[in-house]
């Protein structure tokens, strides 16, 4: 699950993790009282208009503008809230702005320069760690300095045994050229960081910028958030953060509906219970010839109900030129998801895609005929390639 900046910053802000201060609105009027209330606690007219949705890159796509003064607040916000923002990671129709986040300006003068750098914290799965990321070059694309200067990019993996020890926030400090009073700064933000990230269940956290201050404070100025959903169960508080606008509708139906959905690029719709077998299927379509057009788990209760909602789902993607519903009945009789396809089918009344039905395991034969014998434009399968050799002859029809 993902959220806005605004609320990333203010998980991090209750971890100790110090932020660039700032107050979401939602309409012109409210980002103008906002940066009433900034310049009050911070004594700075200036302040940053940021759009809130969850892509990165909103600076690319005008999301992101500076302005000076109140009247500046109020143009740059009635221009932001309600286009559609795009930046290199939304489709081409962009992602509509709701709500901005009016935040306290600071790149102010001072003694020292400020620098920009990058930070993530995430999960290394072929090592089983949590790792740091982290470079100098803050600001930018980071698959940009990867690409071109790949030493300019640090990682401090952490032992699960022991945690973020001591001398690896030290080390990560001096590795981002810091000393003084910045460095102190820099290994308490580290610190308080991962603890962050640990203590919410998170499977990312990305900073881009983290900044030095003129006056060497370290904070963050930016703030993406994932986390893992199957540790949402743990944080009810921050499952209320969910922003369902900014998230695929069938995804959210799916969700709804307690099926384990993910919508692919294929013409093959899948309807399977258990993932193993979903992926087997995913499989097999792309040997027959086909392309898998989602993944989606119905579970060990394929009833009619289930089955009709899993059929209305898939039927929302207009690529779908065929359906394959492979089921292992074990705990389910092959017989009742068979009764529950055709019910399922004779509800909707309006499926114009042929479905390809292969059920085996308990009263597979049953099932067949169930099937067969239903007068309907559903094919029958026992095998696997019999249900692959169909597919691709359906597809190419």
């Amino acid at each position: 699950m993902n959220i806005h900046e605004y609320q990333g910053k203010s998980i991090l802000k209750s971890f100790g993790v110090a932020i660039q201060e700032g107050i979401v609105a939602e309409t012109a009027e409210q980002a103008v009282e906002a940066a009433k209330k900034l310049k009050t606690d911070y004594n700075s007219d200036w302040v940053v208009v940021k759009a809130q949705i969850h892509a990165g890159g909103r600076g690319k796509g005008g999301g992101v503008k500076l302005a000076k003064n109140l009247d500046e607040v109020k143009e740059k916000a009635s221009q932001i809230i309600g286009m559609n923002l795009i930046t290199p990671q939304t489709s081409a129709a962009g992602k509509k702005v709701h709500k901005v986040l009016i935040a306290q300006d600071v790149y102010y003068p001072g003694a020292n320069p400020t620098k920009e750098f990058y930070m993530s914290v995430l999960l290394d799965r072929a090592k089983g760690r949590n790792t740091f990321v982290y470079s100098t070059e803050g600001g930018m694309d980071i698959e940009h300095v990867a690409e071109t200067t790949p030493e300019k990019i640090w990682k401090e993996e952490i032992d699960p045994r022991v945690g973020l020890q001591g001398f690896q926030a030290r080390k990560i400090a001096f590795n981002l050229g810091l000393s003084g009073n910045a460095f102190k700064e820099m290994t308490k933000f580290v610190t308080a960081l991962y603890k962050a990230y640990e203590s919410i269940d998170a499977s990312l956290f990305e900073i881009n910028p983290v900044l030095k201050t003129s006056d060497d404070k370290i904070i963050a100025v930016d703030s993406k958030v994932t986390f893992d959903g199957n540790g949402l169960y743990r944080h009810p508080q921050y499952e209320a953060m969910r922003d369902i606008t900014e998230e695929n509708p069938i995804d959210v139906e799916a969700r709804e509906a307690e099926l384990n959905y993910v919508q692919l690029d294929g013409n093959v719709g899948c309807m399977v219970n258990g993932a193993g077998l979903a992926m087997a299927t995913m499989d097999i379509i792309k040997l027959s010839g086909g392309e898998p057009a989602n993944f989606l788990d119905v579970g060990g209760t394929a009833n009619a109900e289930r089955v009709e909602k899993a059929f209305r789902i898939i039927l929302k993607d207009k690529n779908v030129k065929a359906i394959l519903v492979n089921i292992f009945g074990g705990i389910v009789r092959c017989d009742r998801v068979a009764q529950g396809v055709v019910d399922a089918y004779k509800n909707m009344g309006n499926i114009n895609v042929p479905i390809i039905v292969r059920l085996q395991g308990t009263n597979a034969d049953i099932a067949k005929k169930l099937i067969d014998d239903s007068g309907l434009k559903v094919y029958s399968a026992i095998e696997f390639h019999e249900a692959a050799a169909l597919v691709n002859k359906l597809i190419k029809g």
